[in-house]
């Protein structure tokens, strides 16, 4: 049974062009996310991998684009060639079908690990970055999430005894910001 040919597209950014990844290869239906690649919990991806039947074809410009760790690259493509779906990747010109050879398991993991290295490598360049403008003084951090005076009214409200959950809830920012807050952070 010949089934769909289904592309799967991943953006970093919301500057970066989701066409160029797919757009000489010949697809029924395409799934964009934007988002970044080392979570897995991307919606696009999740709707894809509950769409796909026996038969189907997964298609996907390289393998950074499908993970960034070798441990989801491989649990992706194995949740989908143990449901009889293929998963093609143009850039490496490779297809897995789940009746691959040692070889193909090979590639798969030497390419996934080069995704993960790679990530690795984006991470150190961060810090680096962030180290020598922190020296510059150029490096502020992220911005603060509330005011002075609404860090002082979180404060006064929750030595009155209020709740931690409804304080977060009512200035937009999770629990752990409000404790970081009252610790004075």
């Amino acid at each position: 049974m010949k089934g769909q040919r289904i592309g799967y597209v991943r953006v970093s950014s919301f500057d970066q062009n989701p066409e160029r990844q797919l757009e000489q290869v010949q697809v029924d239906r395409i799934f964009t996310d934007k988002a970044s690649g080392k979570d897995t919990q991307r919606p696009q991806l999740e709707a894809l991998l509950t769409f796909v039947r026996d038969g189907d074809t997964v298609v996907v410009h390289s393998m950074d684009r499908l993970a960034r760790n070798l441990d989801d690259l491989r649990k992706i493509v194995q949740n989908l060639t143990e449901r009889g779906v293929q998963i093609e990747f143009v850039k490496e010109h490779l297809v897995f079908t789940g009746d691959d050879s040692p070889m193909a398991n090979l590639m798969l993991s030497v390419m996934g690990a080069f995704a993960e290295f790679e990530r690795a490598l984006i991470r150190e360049r961060q810090r680096e970055g962030i180290t020598l403008a922190k020296q510059r003084g150029a490096y502020r951090g992220r911005k603060k999430s509330l005011l002075p005076q609404q860090v002082l009214q979180l404060r006064q409200r929750a030595n009155a005894g209020e709740k931690k959950t409804k304080l977060a809830r009512e200035y937009g920012i999770s629990r752990e910001t409000v404790y970081q807050y009252l610790r004075g952070e």
